[in-house]
């Protein structure tokens, strides 16, 4: 498994500590430290679609121009993912080819 995010999130550290308490293995991305592919990116869209990808509760959308969230679509958002990764929902937890958006403990101990 792997788990994809931001090192600092108070989410991710709460989703990392659960699959280590509970003995699960995974590989950690960090975002900002490893870098984000387009390709990678354009895999998480067509699974999960690009408007669950934004995270628009955060600080870095907020601050985002009014225009760019007005509108918004599949492109305009890749891009603004690729730009500012921090945008991007999280954790992001891939087992194979299913993909789980989010924390929470008793969705993550049907899922692992």
């Amino acid at each position: 498994m792997k788990i994809y995010g931001i090192k600092n999130c108070d989410t991710m550290k709460k989703a990392r500590k659960w699959l280590d308490d509970n003995g699960h293995a995974v590989d950690f991305i960090d975002y900002k430290k490893d870098g984000l592919s387009p390709e990678l990116l354009n895999e998480f869209v067509q699974a999960l679609g690009w408007e669950a990808l934004v995270n628009k509760r955060g600080t870095t959308y907020r601050k985002l121009d009014d225009n760019v969230k007005d509108t918004m679509d599949e492109a305009a958002a890749i891009k603004v993912m690729l730009d500012n990764p921090s945008i991007i929902k999280r954790p992001l937890l891939v087992k194979g080819s299913e993909y789980l958006l989010g924390f929470k403990a008793d969705i993550y101990q049907e899922f692992v």
